[in-house]
């Protein structure tokens, strides 16, 4: 078998889990990809698009569609629109997931974004641009924080995305690169790729069903840089790779997945927590940070590179003051062990421990999804228009679990789990 059709047949295998493990697709329903990021899949995603929907007919999907994007058209605009046009949005590419929603079909969102899309661009503009985006989506984060749907995010490899990566290599080299990465992190060159994630979804099951027993209060965090403490409130939820959506089907949102996550109370976050991989934001790299957390509000960030964009992330609304997500994840998870950067946070997430400033998914507390905003305020869930996640473990981190009466366990040892399920 030649290279190319190796490639081939991986892409083919990667379509099927997609489909067959991330969204678990069911006969009758319908299937629309975008990607939320460049309003819409960039052309390097056609392949795995393509092979997605094969896989989703053969599955027995009714009806398969794409929201295509175009991400110099983004370029074009907020270096050529007027300044007071940054609201313009357009409300058919939200109307039409919407219909999917309210048809109780299934949502893909397909990576293979640039992520310097905006390096060199006024900020202020690309904030507004961004905003403007936020505030329309509403809706859809709405229904996918309380996973009304069974939806999953999978990625492809692109050209500028690959080169970020892979800077040494010729673009062709790089994409080949970023492939075999991509289908090392997904399982996708094991013999038997569904198989082997079932053996991972079950531990990471049976990781988030120990945590939720323990019921702990709270969570300290100690490394160098580090030192948090994070409440739990109560009722609080540990998920992990599986996931019940409100249509009956459970899936697997992002593929790949190492985490064990749930919500923090968005009132109780004490201390300093330091970054320890840059964060890639709105075609920007914020590097070398660190944010400081008094009665569970942002008091202080610092960054020694695109420190701003860090603060106006934060400023985006009161809610993005605030944490919605703490999620544990080995130093050791075979993403980390690859060593670089995917300057994309669904996978860089996936190589260490790492938190979200903004909006908390609604099933991660029980009920959630039944609370209106003030309501699941009230019991310390957040709500924002972001939910932006950043990377804070590392082999030097240790994490303690406390409980109602103060004492402690411990959770993590040197970036690693420190009990066995």
């Amino acid at each position: 078998m030649s290279i190319k059709e190796q490639h081939q047949e991986l892409l083919k295998k990667y379509a099927e889990a997609i489909v067959k493990v991330g969204l678990n697709l069911r006969k009758g329903q319908r299937l629309i990809i975008t990607n939320a990021v460049a309003r819409g899949v960039p052309p390097a995603g056609r392949a795995l698009v393509h092979e997605v929907a094969k896989a989703a007919y053969a599955a027995g999907a009714r009806y398969v569609d794409v929201i295509w994007g175009d991400e110099e058209m983004l370029r074009i605009r907020l270096q050529n629109a007027p300044a007071d046009s940054f609201s313009e949005y357009p409300k058919w590419h939200v109307n039409g997931i919407m219909d999917m929603f309210d048809n109780g079909d299934a949502l893909l969102s397909i990576y293979a974004n640039d992520p310097d899309v905006y390096a060199g661009l006024d900020p202020e503009r690309v904030g507004a641009m961004q905003k403007s985006h936020l505030e329309n989506y509403v809706p859809i984060n709405i229904k996918v924080s309380r996973n009304a749907i069974n939806w999953c995010i999978a990625a492809s490899s692109a050209p500028a995305w690959a080169a970020k990566i892979f800077p040494d290599l010729a673009i062709e080299d790089a994409e080949d690169k970023l492939w075999d990465a991509i289908f090392d992190a997904t399982r996708i060159d094991q013999p038997d790729p569904i198989a082997a994630w079932m053996d991972h979804i079950q531990n990471l099951t049976k990781r988030g069903k120990y945590l939720q027993a323990k019921k702990y209060s709270a969570l300290h965090y100690k490394a160098p840089g580090t030192d948090l403490t994070l409440g739990l409130p109560q009722g609080h939820r540990w998920i992990s790779a599986r996931m019940p959506a409100e249509n009956g089907i459970d899936f697997t949102a992002n593929m790949p997945t190492e985490e064990v996550f749930t919500l923090p109370d968005c009132r109780r976050a004490e201390g300093t927590v330091a970054a320890t991989f840059p964060l890639s934001y709105g075609g920007s790299l914020i590097d070398d940070f660190s944010v400081t957390f008094k009665e569970g509000k942002i008091v202080k960030v610092s960054a020694k590179k695109n420190e701003t964009i860090l603060q106006k992330l934060v400023d985006t609304d009161e809610g993005s003051k605030r944490l919605g997500e703490v999620a544990l994840v080995p130093a050791s998870s075979p993403i980390a062990k690859r060593g670089h950067l995917f300057y994309n946070t669904l996978f860089d997430e996936n190589a260490s421990c790492h938190i979200a400033i903004g909006r908390a998914y609604r099933f991660t507390i029980a009920g959630g999804e039944e609370l209106n905003d003030e309501e699941f305020l009230a019991a310390g869930g957040n709500v924002s228009l972001n939910h932006v996640d950043f990377m804070i473990g590392s082999p030097q981190m240790d994490i303690d679990g406390i409980k109602d009466d103060g004492t402690r366990e411990p959770v993590m040892r040197q970036g690693e789990w420190a009990f066995d399920v």
